[in-house]
């Protein structure tokens, strides 16, 4: 058998539902950061309409997540850290974003195998993007 015949693994993307999964996610996402006390002071580092960071979180996330690269098309390289500079995210901010990123994918993924590869990445993630003490 060939290396192309082989079964290929799904990506995460795939995992997760495609494009109808992710933006599942991405709506519950920022859903629960508009109405969670835990996400406060998350949200109020926003713009008062959360669509737009919405769409590029769900434009990140496709590609992030081994599907299509929405957001390198569209936008750029992601430089999430630059990109981010001129928002203070300090330990309170990334706490209210975890918390969202935690219980969007407890209640949109049943997969409790995908939720523990996907996790431990966003963890670490979000503490890169800290940029105050």
């Amino acid at each position: 058998m060939s290396t192309d015949d082989a079964p290929s693994t799904p990506s995460l993307y795939d995992r997760l539902g495609g494009e109808a999964g992710v933006r599942r996610f991405t709506q519950r996402f920022y859903a629960l950061m508009d109405e969670a006390p835990e996400a406060a002071a998350c949200r109020a580092v926003h713009p008062e309409s959360l669509v737009d960071s919405e769409q590029k979180f769900f434009e990140f996330l496709s590609g992030w997540l081994g599907g299509p690269q929405l957001f390198v098309e569209r936008r750029g390289a992601p430089m999430l850290r630059a990109r981010h500079l001129s928002t203070p995210i300090g330990e309170d901010e990334k706490s209210g974003w975890v918390f969202c990123f935690r219980r969007a994918l407890a209640e949109t993924v049943a997969d409790a195998e995908l939720r523990a590869a996907i996790l431990p990445q966003i963890e670490m993630l979000a503490q890169h993007m800290r940029n105050r003490g």
